[in-house]
């Protein structure tokens, strides 16, 4: 039996492109199809499978995606994702042809801050992009006005080019060119990256746990500054407590979870009660 279209699809599918040869799809008999018969299934959990070919590794596989939701799920993070929905929600309304506003979540994860960006944009549609099957799931569900498909942020998007009012990178890899393609004059990109001592007390505690590099902030300057240029910075700093298990999905929903079990984070070892959180929040124009 067919797989129903989400609702949400709808509005987003004028904006999408066959990722085999870039023409327009349609949906029927719940998969996306274009001229050229090649087709996409929507997996019965929600999601659109527009990834073909080898598949990315490095995705949240389930643990690391149950992690995710239930620590998101406890607030901890609500000011990053309020400080995201405040600077994506500077984008120009201009010059959208008729077509709602669109988000573009680039490595949504389990959609957390794309629906926290959908919240303060009440007449937006969203679009989450992520290779990770299990946080899809969480994702194709977390706002009425959201939908999901798996893709790989290197690859060229499956998406027309100048369209999109806003790209979110939150915590994710990043692409500038097509960042730049897919965004319309006007819209904005948010980025939003660790600074300084995020987690430092969790790092102490959990000696496997990836650091802050350095560099970073360095790196990405010189990636985006051929393509855009800064509107706006905002610094989120603040200590929040912790129970235990927050800890250990906090350490499992990175990439410090491929270094780390859950067995050894839940051993009597101790973890800290409250980390410093502190991240940089920048919106960025095109150039």
């Amino acid at each position: 039996m067919p797989v129903s279209l989400p609702a949400a699809l709808d509005p987003i599918l004028p904006l999408l492109r066959c990722p085999s040869c870039g023409a327009d799809l349609a949906s029927g008999d719940g998969v996306l199809r274009c001229p050229r018969r090649h087709s996409f299934d929507v997996a019965r959990h929600g999601y659109v499978g527009l990834l073909t070919g080898a598949r990315a590794t490095s995705g949240d596989d389930g643990p690391m995606a149950r992690a995710r939701r239930e620590f998101l799920a406890a607030g901890r993070y609500a000011p990053i994702r309020a400080a995201v929905a405040e600077l994506a929600a500077e984008a120009d309304p201009a010059g959208r042809s008729g077509r709602p506003a669109t988000v573009v979540d680039v490595g949504c994860g389990t959609g957390y801050y794309l629906a926290g960006v959908l919240d303060a944009l009440p007449d937006a549609v969203g679009l989450g992009l992520d290779t990770s099957a299990h946080a899809l799931r969480v994702a194709a569900k977390a706002h009425t006005r959201a939908a999901a498909a798996t893709w790989d942020v290197f690859r060229p998007f499956p998406i027309e080019s100048e369209q999109v009012d806003v790209v979110l990178d939150v915590f994710a890899p990043r692409n500038p060119a097509e960042f730049h393609r897919v965004l319309r004059p006007g819209g904005r990109l948010v980025v939003v990256r660790p600074f300084g001592g995020h987690l430092a007390e969790l790092r102490r505690h959990v000696t496997q746990m990836v650091t802050v590099d350095p560099d970073k902030e360095q790196r990405l300057h010189q990636a985006l500054d051929p393509y855009f240029e800064t509107v706006r910075t905002e610094r989120v700093e603040y200590t929040t407590p912790l129970s235990r298990q927050e800890a250990v999905d906090l350490v499992l929903m990175t990439p410090s979870a491929r270094h780390v079990t859950e067995s050894e984070l839940s051993d009597d070892g101790e973890l800290p009660e409250a980390v410093t959180v502190s991240v940089l929040v920048t919106a960025y124009r095109r150039r």
